[in-house]
């Protein structure tokens, strides 16, 4: 019973969409025969009583899927609300996370800068870094390093060696797809099984 399932955000979304499209597909044709019923009825003399045990039917089979329907589509709304907040949960982690970056390489930036200006030498990685970063603030501290040419030189090695290659941040879909469902999901049922059972088993 995939109910009981321990399943993925993702497997759920496609489970449960195909099966609310099998329901909503039912829905449709049983309404448009309920209204085709209808109108055989009401040109046809006694149609109302000669076809009442099939009108019965009908509306007994409309009501069971739509009961499912309304099941599954509650469910979805549910799984799809806790996706959203999955995925902006991750997205806003990444955010955060560059944010923050970005911010330790604007300190490592001035830092280059500070370094260049006193006249010490720094790697020519580093010194590309401040130049893409501002050209105008690379020219002035390489012109203050020139005001201080006479001074002890001091080597550094570069502010970003110690960095390593994070690789690329997950995809917030894929986090969220990927995640245990907390809920509990409802029963499969297939709409021909809900046809039968209001039919008395015929098809």
């Amino acid at each position: 019973m995939l109910g009981c399932d321990i399943m993925k955000i993702g497997e759920a979304r496609a489970i449960y969409s195909a099966q609310l499209q099998k329901y909503r597909e039912e829905k449709t044709s049983l309404a448009k025969q309920k209204k085709q019923l209808e109108e055989k009825a009401k040109i046809i003399p006694n149609g109302k009583e000669q076809f009442a045990q099939e009108a019965a039917t009908l509306e007994l089979s409309y009501n069971a899927v739509s009961e499912k329907y309304e099941e599954y589509h509650n469910f979805m709304e549910q799984i799809n609300t806790l996706h959203t907040a999955l995925f902006n949960a991750e997205a806003s982690k990444q955010q955060g996370e560059a944010m923050a970056e970005y911010t330790q390489d604007i300190v490592k930036i001035m830092e280059v800068a500070r370094r260049i200006a006193k006249g010490a030498k720094v790697p020519y990685a580093d010194e590309q870094k401040l130049m893409e970063y501002n050209m105008e603030m690379y020219m002035s501290a390489k012109n203050l390093a020139m005001i201080n040419m006479q001074k002890k030189k001091e080597e550094y090695e570069s502010l970003w060696d110690e960095e390593k290659d994070k690789g690329e941040n997950p995809d917030p879909h894929e986090v969220a797809d990927s995640a245990e469902l907390s809920l509990n999901a409802p029963e499969i049922v297939d709409v021909a099984d809900v046809m039968a059972a209001t039919s008395g088993g015929e098809e």
